[in-house]
C-alpha cells in the first residue's frame, strides 16, 4: 500500500494522542485542556498529580520534559498558560509558569517564569523578544501573512 500523503495517518495520530492524554490525567495527575496538542515523545515527570498543568491551545514538541519533582524530591507546580509552544528538546523545571503567548525554543532549559507574549530561547533560557503577536499554539501573528506571500511569489 503506498502513503500518499502524511495525513492519511492523522487519525491514527489523533486517536493515540487521545489516548495518551487520557492516561497521562488518570495516571499521573497532569491537567490537560481539551485541545492540547502533543507529541507522542514528550516526557511528563511528576509525583503529585495536579503539579503539570497544561492550559488550552499549546503545543508540545517531541523529545521535551517537564519536569514537576525538584532533585530535594519536593513537588514545585509547572504551569503552561494558554497559546504557549513548547520546541522539541526543550526542558521545562519545577516551579516555572510559561506566560499566555509565549515561544519556548528547541532546546531551551527553562528555570524561572516566561513573560507573556515573549520568546525565550538558549541554555539557561533567556528573553529573545518581547510583546510578540502569538496566536494559538505558538503560532506568529504574521504566519499566514507570510505563507500567503510565499505561495503568491511561487506563481
Amino acid at each position: 500500500m503506498a502513503l500518499n500523503s502524511l495525513n492519511t495517518l492523522r487519525p491514527l495520530r489523533l486517536f493515540l494522542t487521545g489516548l495518551r492524554k487520557r492516561w497521562l490525567s488518570w495516571r499521573t495527575g497532569i491537567r490537560l485542556a481539551d485541545n492540547v496538542s502533543m507529541s507522542l515523545t514528550a516526557k511528563f515527570v511528576s509525583d503529585t498529580p495536579g503539579m503539570i498543568t497544561i492550559d488550552h491551545s499549546s503545543l508540545i514538541a517531541f523529545k521535551s520534559l517537564i519536569i514537576s519533582t525538584d532533585s530535594q524530591g519536593q513537588s514545585r507546580p509547572v504551569e503552561i498558560k494558554p497559546n504557549c509552544f513548547v520546541g522539541g528538546g526543550a526542558t521545562i523545571l519545577p516551579g516555572v509558569t510559561i506566560g499566555p503567548n509565549s515561544i519556548v525554543g528547541a532546546g531551551a532549559v527553562v528555570f524561572e517564569d516566561v513573560p507573556p507574549f515573549s520568546i525565550v530561547a538558549g541554555n539557561p533560557a533567556r528573553v529573545i523578544a518581547r510583546d510578540v503577536d502569538i496566536k494559538a499554539f505558538g503560532r506568529l501573528g504574521y504566519a499566514d501573512e507570510n505563507n500567503m506571500k510565499y505561495w503568491q511569489d511561487k506563481r
